[in-house]
């Protein structure tokens, strides 16, 4: 069986979830694991790509049309190859998750969305109800398309592989979209999903002001990425792409800091896989106690200014 991952790339280098979901492909294949990268000028993605360990082959389809990652062109390059593979993986972000239902509908196939465990190469696990409980799902499919949790699986190395890269036909452009714009906000911290240390502010931070005032400091000593609660952004503390949780962003770093967040179900669903948790909340009832390695019960004004110091 050979199994097929749709790179995420900027069409010169490939991005972190691809990585992992090489992984989880690689737990899925009897056969060889293939890449597709579609991109516009993206020989060094396709390249990169080639390095990346258990890649067997590459496939590149070059086109203008592909330059934004628009769904709809993204998924009719995907259906053009879909035939050979048994299983056709994307990473579960959002341009994975945009692309995926697309593919699945086309052929016809139950879309298995963010397995976090191979168990066979027809079984998966899968967390519902907000991480609460796994699902075990078997897909009798002739072809299996997945996202995948990139928090659940290591990331392959991005060197030691020596994969062919084959040039493959390229589909025309969907007439029905078109790319408008974009404006992209310029952060000079890591990417949240990607980031070894995240700091992370809820609602009891006050304002926005106060959640800059508070939570910058900390991220600047720590060289940490900033994370919000739903309910943070919600309040418009926080831009919504700093949002941590169900309905925002997964991650599992190797420190995550909350401070002034209560630990909603919602938010813990998307860090309670973080390697250490530390909890900052003066409600010694707060759930997000629960799942923390370190919790101090403090006022957030006067211990994350006292942390700071200390650092």
């Amino acid at each position: 069986m050979t199994v097929l991952v749709i790179a995420e790339h900027d069409n010169a280098s490939i991005k972190g979830a691809t990585l992992n979901t090489v992984t989880a492909a690689a737990a899925c294949a009897s056969g060889d694991v293939h890449v597709l990268v579609a991109g516009h000028n993206a020989a060094e993605a396709a390249k990169a790509a080639a390095h990346i360990a258990g890649v067997a082959k590459v496939l590149h389809a070059e086109g203008e049309q592909f330059a934004h990652g628009l769904a709809e062109n993204v998924a009719a390059q995907v259906l053009a190859i879909a035939g050979d593979y048994s299983h056709i993986l994307f990473p579960a972000t959002a341009g994975g998750k945009n692309v995926a239902p697309r593919v699945a509908a086309k052929l016809d196939v139950a879309q298995i969305s963010d397995i976090t465990k191979v168990d066979a190469a027809d079984t998966f696990e899968r967390p519902i109800y907000a991480g609460n409980a796994i699902a075990i799902v078997q897909s009798a499919d002739k072809v299996k398309v997945l996202t995948v949790r990139t928090t659940a699986f290591d990331p392959a190395a991005t060197s030691g592989g020596s994969a062919a890269v084959e040039t493959a036909n390229a589909v025309a452009a969907n007439a029905k979209s078109r790319f408008v714009g974009q404006e992209i906000a310029q952060n000079d911290r890591p990417e949240l999903t990607a980031a070894k240390i995240i700091v992370s502010g809820g609602r009891a931070l006050g304002s926005s002001e106060k959640f800059q005032e508070v939570m910058t400091p900390l991220a600047d000593k720590l060289g940490a990425a900033i994370g919000a609660s739903r309910a943070a952004v919600d309040a418009g503390y926080a831009p919504n792409d700093l949002q941590v949780g169900q309905t925002g962003k997964i991650v599992a770093p190797q420190l995550y800091i909350a401070a002034g967040i209560s630990g909603a179900i919602q938010h813990l669903a998307g860090m309670k896989d973080s390697k250490v948790i530390v909890a900052i909340n003066k409600d010694p009832e707060a759930p997000i106690f629960s799942v923390a390695d370190y919790g101090l019960e403090a006022d957030l004004f006067q211990a994350v200014p006292e942390l700071v110091k200390a650092l």
